[in-house]
């Protein structure tokens, strides 16, 4: 039986991955969906296979992000097509040499992708949702985001990035109907350690998340409302008490002195 239609979805990195395992679950859910990647192949692959199981619409949109016409083809869509209510911003690249070992330029491409792409899509795909009342977005962040000496420093701050802008959009739109949501995922077993140059068979099994699993529990976590899903904590009080301890420094970020502290040293020198 056909589900009803819930609108569509448009993925980013929906070729292979994390990104396909949305899509997958999406159309089940009784989306339609618009799939972007590079392959073009793997993408339609994908499309068929994903029409004959849900009967759903899915398009495909062949498309490098990290090229500023393709991304922009991609901006355009998202400002016109009015039958989007979700984006997931999934494509990105990572990095697991220590950032002296990097090479910048691969650094630099890695901010395109992980950083403008997702950004530039994002204002696309606001606005009108704020307009018909309604959408959702969901940006793929890292654990990394909070623990940047995990992984490459680079990769670290790309995922911080995200999150901080995902906590941000959820101040400003959230009473104008559009959900926002950060998924923080740790170690998860897909294509992403062999491209960022740490196979993943070098990671202790204890600590890798099947993709279906790590995806299934993002969404239950969207459900619920959350806006930052962490797929493998335990008690949601941890993050809780994390954020709690952020609010509390904030009323004294910033103030006409310096703190007492710092001004009984200066004295001393």
């Amino acid at each position: 039986m056909v589900k009803p239609n819930h609108g569509t979805a448009l993925i980013t990195g929906a070729s292979t991955g994390i990104g396909a395992i949305y899509a997958d679950r999406l159309a089940r859910r009784g989306h339609d969906l618009i799939l972007v990647a590079r392959n073009q192949e793997k993408l339609e692959a994908l499309a068929r296979k994903l029409r004959e199981e849900t009967g759903r619409i899915v398009e495909v949109a062949a498309a490098d992000l990290g090229r500023k016409d393709d991304l922009a083809r991609i901006e355009t869509l998202l400002k016109t097509d009015e039958r989007i209510g979700v984006l997931v911003n999934n494509a990105g690249v990572g990095a697991t040499a220590p950032l002296l070992s990097a090479d910048v330029d691969e650094m630099e491409a890695m901010i395109t992708l992980n950083v403008t792409a997702l950004t530039r899509l994002t204002y696309a795909a606001a606005p009108g949702f704020v307009s018909r009342g309604g959408g959702t977005i969901i940006n793929i962040a890292s654990i990394v985001a909070i623990g940047p000496e995990v992984l490459n420093g680079v990769y670290g701050g790309s995922k911080a990035f995200v999150l901080a802008l995902t906590q941000s959009l959820h101040h400003e739109l959230a009473d104008k109907g559009v959900r926002v949501q950060a998924v923080l995922p740790g170690a998860t077993a897909t294509d992403f350690w062999d491209i960022a140059g740490t196979p993943i068979h070098y990671l202790p099994g204890e600590i890798v998340m099947m993709a279906t699993d790590m995806v299934d529990a993002s969404l239950v976590g969207l459900d619920m409302g959350e806006l930052v899903t962490i797929p493998s904590l335990p008690d949601a009080a941890d993050w809780n008490a994390y954020e709690a301890a952020r609010q509390i420094l904030k009323p004294n970020l910033s103030h006409a002195q310096p703190a007492d502290r710092y001004m009984a040293r200066s004295v001393a020198a």
